[in-house]
């Protein structure tokens, strides 16, 4: 018996369950992929971890019998960005109480900085050393899957993204550490603001980000369009949850 599923299995078994999951989205008239086959590349594009060309060559080169109608390379990417809200379908119910933190994704290397007008990330501190790129927030539920994210350049403090916890005002609390305090006293009233050494719970999300650095290599991307970065960071999200709930069940 095989330890590892095959890779061609792998991606039926993906497709079908994005499938379920996208029943009532309707196929354009022009268009020459099914949602469900676009969301698939999409994830698959997110688990890979690597650059769009390198993928598309892996894909096109081993999977074209499962995708006959694949776009061009650049078409398909740009399908992609369009797209990317689909991944909203795949984002957990939210739980009473669950957790807020971010995470810091390196664009370019610092001595870079400045370098083309094209940059899009910014200076900022993720881990205790500068980095140049983005921040993501994201909110995670009691089993760690996410329920809403949303980005911002490396160089926002944490309060920017109170609007995204205040979203879930009246479904659950959210347990933040201190970067999240705003001294003007603006939080959301369904925020709680942890100590150190306090709801040890809080290292469930720790858990999520070591996952996806080391499943979706999301610690470095290479991304100089804000809408191409977003849409990769939508998919590899949807791509976690997914993985994730497989496991549960397994």
């Amino acid at each position: 018996m095989p330890k590892f599923m095959p890779t061609e299995d792998f991606i039926i078994e993906l497709f079908c369950m994005i499938d379920d999951q996208m029943k009532d989205v309707k196929k354009h008239s022009q268009s020459n992929l099914y949602p469900s086959e676009i969301v698939t590349i999409g994830i698959l594009f997110a688990m890979k971890g690597i650059g769009e060309r390198k993928f598309y060559r892996w894909l096109r080169g081993n999977f074209l019998h499962l995708f006959p109608k694949l776009l061009e390379r650049t078409r398909l990417f740009r399908l992609l960005k369009t797209h990317q809200n689909w991944t909203e379908k795949f984002m957990a119910e939210p739980k009473v109480f669950r957790i807020a933190d971010t995470y810091g994704i390196e664009l370019i290397h610092p001595i870079r900085e400045g370098r083309t007008k094209r940059q899009i990330g910014k200076k900022g501190i993720s881990n205790h050393r500068f980095i140049v790129g983005c921040k993501v927030c994201v909110v995670t539920n009691k089993l760690g899957l996410i329920c809403g994210f949303e980005v911002e350049t490396a160089n926002v403090y944490d309060a920017r993204f109170l609007p995204l916890i205040e979203k879930f005002k009246d479904e659950m609390i959210v347990f933040v550490d201190r970067n999240f305090h705003t001294r003007e006293g603006k939080d959301p009233e369904n925020m709680k603001v942890c100590k150190g050494e306090r709801r040890n719970e809080r290292m469930l999300i720790e858990t999520v980000f070591s996952m996806m650095t080391k499943v979706f290599s999301f610690k470095k991307m290479a991304h100089r369009v804000w809408e191409y970065l977003r849409a990769r960071i939508s998919f590899a999200i949807a791509a976690f949850n997914i993985l994730a709930r497989c496991g549960d069940e397994g």
